[in-house]
């Protein structure tokens, strides 16, 4: 039998989920949980899409750097285009990356063309971000806290918040499907609960 093309797109996804929060909110960990609660789903570690770049990539510091920032914007198109690619072919699409300023935010808004965008910040405090920093294998040499205000004053009124410092993972992937209203396959339907659901719908 002669192997032929078939067709990629099927019925699309219900939209997809941005994850944010400062380094050290559990952002990744939390993004392979939710996306494993799916069907079909990917899980896009926009951090990743950096390492793509062989020669000339240059990663945010905290010091001013155009170049870096023109990368972020990079990467976060590149996140998009696959988001939109995962969508349309039915897998929803899971984005965890660090959004703390209203341009990235509006941008990744401008660039997700298919379906809701779901946008949730993770939020455990910087405190508590430096300490799970601390705890883990792959530590950072940078000390990032000081995004925590800079996000909790661009970001006020952005998405859905959650508060996980006191969270398990599970717990914490509970918090964002109740917030976006998203459905699993292993989860009842909740009652009144729908896509924009959660403390900011309007801008979910």
């Amino acid at each position: 039998m002669a192997w032929s093309e078939v067709a990629v797109d099927i019925e699309p996804a219900a939209g997809a989920v941005l994850l944010s929060g400062i380094p050290g909110s559990g952002k990744s960990t939390v993004a392979a949980a939710l996306a494993a609660r799916f069907a079909a789903s990917a899980h896009i570690e926009v951090d990743a899409l950096q390492d793509l770049i062989v020669s000339g990539g240059r990663r945010p510091a905290p010091e001013r750097d155009e170049e870096a920032d023109r990368q972020i914007f990079l990467r976060a198109r590149n996140a998009a285009l696959l988001a939109d690619s995962f969508v349309t072919a039915g897998f929803l699409p899971v984005l965890d990356d660090v959004v703390v300023r209203r341009a990235h935010i509006d941008f990744y808004r401008r660039r997700i063309a298919v379906g809701p965008l779901h946008f949730v910040v993770l939020a455990p405090g910087a405190a508590k971000a430096w300490e799970r920093n601390l705890a883990r294998d792959k530590r950072l040499t940078t000390d990032w806290s000081f995004l925590d205000t800079a996000m909790r004053t661009e970001l006020a009124g952005e998405g859905s918040w959650i508060d996980n410092a006191e969270l398990t993972v599970e717990e914490t992937v509970e918090a964002v499907l109740a917030a976006t209203g998203l459905v699993t396959p292993n989860s009842p339907v909740p009652n009144g609960i729908g896509p924009g659901a959660g403390p900011d719908a309007d801008r979910s």
